[in-house]
């Protein structure tokens, strides 16, 4: 899988629409009564960038952008400006001998918690803490996959958190790009989605 890790233009991005979309079956019996089957037990997010498009110059860098990578075919970084932080994250619990823990980010809402895997974190916005102390060394962040690798082991019953922020690995949804310079903005042209690109 094609991955750049440049970052689509943040002045364009922040006057897109979108967020997580999840894939649910409802099956509804004659009597009117419901069954519902989650099929994903991700959310995946989907933007519209058509919207943040504002002036010649940006239609002129959305068109460059979209040619270098070659449409649906090369994945790159997105800011969701409306969901990029995190505070205050539990990312594991020292047990001696675990180097290696991933970046996560956790929504609660009364008794359920949804964990959500983050993979893109942003340069030079990850700060670590072991028991609420931040830590100034001896671990390295990966930030193509969101892993944390300690040099050492953190000791056993060490809680580990995190603050940082992140963005979105996402893709072209559509290999053409229907646009004109004297009508950006217009109805011909309002819906240039882009996906979440999911890991296996």
């Amino acid at each position: 899988m094609e991955f750049t890790e440049v970052r689509f233009p943040e002045d364009i991005s922040y006057g897109s629409t979108g967020g997580p979309e999840f894939s649910t079956d409802i099956i509804t019996t004659h009597n009117g009564y419901e069954q519902r089957n989650i099929n994903w037990s991700a959310a995946r997010a989907k933007y519209n960038i058509a919207y943040g498009v504002k002036s010649d110059q940006q239609l002129s860098e959305l068109i460059a952008f979209f040619r270098a990578h070659r449409g649906k075919a090369i994945g790159f970084r997105f800011k969701d400006w409306s969901d990029y932080k995190a505070t205050g994250q539990k990312i594991g619990i020292g047990d001696g001998s675990s180097t290696t823990f991933q970046l996560v980010k956790r929504y609660e809402s009364g008794g359920s918690v949804y964990v959500r895997v983050i993979t893109k974190p942003t340069h030079e916005t990850v700060k670590i803490y072991f028991n609420g102390t931040i830590k100034t060394d001896g671990y390295l962040i990966d930030y193509t996959t969101g892993m944390i690798m300690f040099t050492i082991a953190p000791s056993s019953g060490v809680l580990i958190t995190a603050d940082f922020e992140f963005d979105v690995p996402v893709r072209f949804d559509t290999d053409y790009l229907s646009a004109s310079i004297d009508n950006y903005g217009s109805s011909s042209w309002n819906d240039i989605q882009l996906i979440e690109i999911k890991s296996i």
